[in-house]
């Protein structure tokens, strides 16, 4: 539902816009009373202010206004969010009912924007369970700062020219006729009080005098019979009025040594401030050194105890270390009779060749691993790291990181595979890139409801087109010989390469889609509810959905050779599975990660899989 807000109003007599920030107001019986009345349909033809509607991540703002009467006052009394001050609010007109908390029923104070898509003043959010307009939990999101400009716009009166009303309710004002006439905007209030002629004011020469206004203070100051000598804290008795004070300054002893007693206060002050710092300091080292001692006694008592206890832990951990060697020699040799019976016929057909064991390990990055790519013709391994780096791995014959790309820092670099070299910095996205995928000598670039398409030109990217119409974070693509795939909040489109334009859009479900496989005859993605559905590619009808994965499946690749074809995905549960496409069940489950697995990667009937852990691990048959 879209919000509308009514305008601002303002008293007759209001200067242009730009001459003045408050003006004179014409006393009128409505301004000098209290008035109730009931909220209005419409706002005199004003055009409504609207908000974008919500769409996943999205909030939109609704409409305050209710289906139920609610009767508000012309002036409200509203309590500042500072502790123990209370200014007095009285509009000059009555304020929308659109600008009106529902549930204090006064002009919004500090407006937010919760949850449910409704504004409230920030305290009546925090103070309040539900909502009242659909009863659901009230949370802060963000400030309205629409809403807040437009009351920001609005005209009271100046609180000096504002008065309790007698017999009225408590915290309840009205105009004072005999105050201050001007009404000023509610965001201007505060300079125009701190100057304003009604404001009022003491004596300075005597608290005893009589309580003043700004505007008679200088009037007051000629005539006040209280003016002490400036000296008067240094010993002297003058009390005179003007004319008396500048003749006794001629004369008072004081006068002659003024500047040399002010020097002597300024030390004095210093004196004692930096007596006060140091008292401070001891009060402070005392108190850290109190509580030093005490937990060094409590750290020697703690190493102790945790000598004790490693002690044990220690014998414990020997022991369990020699029932785990028992336990995996009898494996061993129970795996061994097993193969055995299978390759001996007993157990019917068997293939060794489809089981999938870890062949290594490389390790060398500081932080989760998020990517993997294997570049085409030479066997290298590239890995994309948290920790701001790429590292190189030689796949074919050392088996070591070649080298580590240094200089992301939130831009796409583009590196010569060549000479591993930065060459080019282009900056993609205002949002973070979730996903990129090249083919067709263009690059593919997924953010927040947008992929852009880069021409790849040299070392030189050169934005081609941008494609839309997605409803949230782009966070898989594939290219295939004729089609682009794009995964987002339970949707797959599929984008001509060459148009580029959306041929096809698949509904799903299971949340946002986090990854997504292409074989000669399924499409296939992974879900944030742990769930991987498949598609005819032909006729693009779900046929299966596979369950097993009880984490978010963050990664799919695909094996294929003439006999058959296996799709295998990395999940949050720390785990890799193995799935046959003829039957659409999984074969195997490979657990040797100490992490969420994050990425895949396949080189010539080899896996690669990058994890949380900050491990890539490399999987052969």
């Amino acid at each position: 539902m879209e919000a509308s807000f009514a305008p601002t109003f303002s008293a007759a007599g209001a200067k242009a816009e730009g001459s003045s920030t408050y003006k004179q107001h014409r006393r009128t019986p409505s301004s000098s009373s209290t008035l109730t009345y009931s909220p209005r349909d419409d706002d005199d033809g004003m055009p409504p202010i609207g908000t974008p509607r919500r769409s996943d991540s999205a909030i939109s703002v609704r409409s305050l206004h209710s289906e139920s009467n609610m009767s508000l006052r012309s002036t409200f009394s509203l309590h500042e969010e500072e502790e123990d001050t209370q200014e007095p609010q009285v509009f000059a007109e009555q304020p929308s009912v659109k600008l009106c908390c529902q549930l204090c029923c006064n002009v919004f104070k500090d407006p937010v924007i919760t949850t449910c898509g409704h504004t409230f003043c920030r305290r009546c959010a925090l103070t309040s369970d539900k909502c009242p307009v659909d009863a659901a939990k009230l949370t802060v999101v963000v400030n309205n700062i629409a809403v807040a400009e437009q009351i920001g716009e609005l005209f009271i009166h100046c609180k000096y020219g504002c008065r309790a009303v007698v017999a009225g309710k408590p915290g309840a004002y009205e105009v004072d006729p005999l105050g201050c006439p001007f009404t000023i905007k509610l965001s201007t209030r505060k300079e125009h009080e701190a100057s304003c002629d009604y404001r009022p004011v003491r004596c300075p020469n005597n608290p005893s005098c009589p309580p003043l206004l700004t505007m008679n203070l200088e009037a007051h100051l000629k005539e006040c019979e209280h003016i002490k000598c400036p000296h008067s804290k240094y010993g002297c008795t003058f009390i005179g009025n003007q004319d008396t004070y500048e003749t006794h300054l001629e004369v008072c002893k004081f006068e002659g040594l003024k500047e040399f007693l002010q020097q002597t206060d300024d030390r004095f002050h210093e004196m004692q401030l930096t007596l006060a710092q140091k008292d401070q300091d001891i009060a402070f080292l005392r108190s850290m050194l109190g509580k030093l001692s005490e937990k060094l006694d409590q750290l020697e008592k703690n190493l102790e105890l945790k000598f004790d206890v490693l002690d044990e832990n220690q014998s414990k951990l020997s022991e369990d270390l020699m029932e785990f060697r028992r336990d995996a020699s009898m494996l061993n040799d129970e795996l061994s009779h097993i193969n055995a019976r299978l390759n001996m016929g007993i157990l019917g057909s068997y293939d060794p060749q489809q089981i999938f064991k870890c062949k290594g390990t490389f390790v060398g990055h500081q932080g989760p691993v998020w990517c993997l790519c294997v570049y085409s013709t030479g066997d290298l391994l590239f890995s994309g790291s948290s920790d701001k780096t790429i590292k190189v791995w030689d796949t074919c014959t050392t088996y070591k990181c070649q080298k580590t790309l240094e200089g992301h820092d939130g831009i796409v670099l583009v590196w010569d595979i060549q000479t591993l070299q930065k060459v080019n910095t282009i900056r993609a996205h205002d949002n973070p890139v979730c996903t990129l995928v090249s083919s067709h000598n263009m690059l593919f670039s997924g953010s927040l409801k947008a992929i852009k398409v880069w021409d790849i030109v040299g070392t030189e990217l050169k934005l081609k087109k941008e494609l839309t119409g997605l409803n949230h974070w782009v966070r898989a693509l594939v290219a295939s010989q004729n089609h682009l795939y794009s995964g987002s909040y339970q949707t797959i489109k599929i984008w001509d390469i060459r148009s580029l334009e959306c041929v096809h859009v698949l509904q799903t479900s299971g949340g946002s889609v986090y990854s997504i496989a292409v074989t000669n005859h399924h499409i296939v993605c992974g879900t944030y509810e742990n769930l991987i559905h498949v598609w005819d590619i032909e006729s693009k009808e779900q046929v299966r959905t596979l369950t097993g994965h009880v984490g978010t499946v963050y990664a799919l690749a695909v094996i294929s050779t003439p006999d058959q074809t296996k799709v295998f995905s990395a999940s949050y549960d720390r785990s890799l599975r193995v799935w046959s496409m003829d039957n659409m069940i999984c074969t195997q489950t490979l657990l040797r990660h100490q992490g969420s697995v994050t990425a895949l990667a396949v080189s010539r009937g080899r896996l690669f899989s990058g994890a949380v852990d900050s491990t890539v691990k490399v999987w052969t048959c």
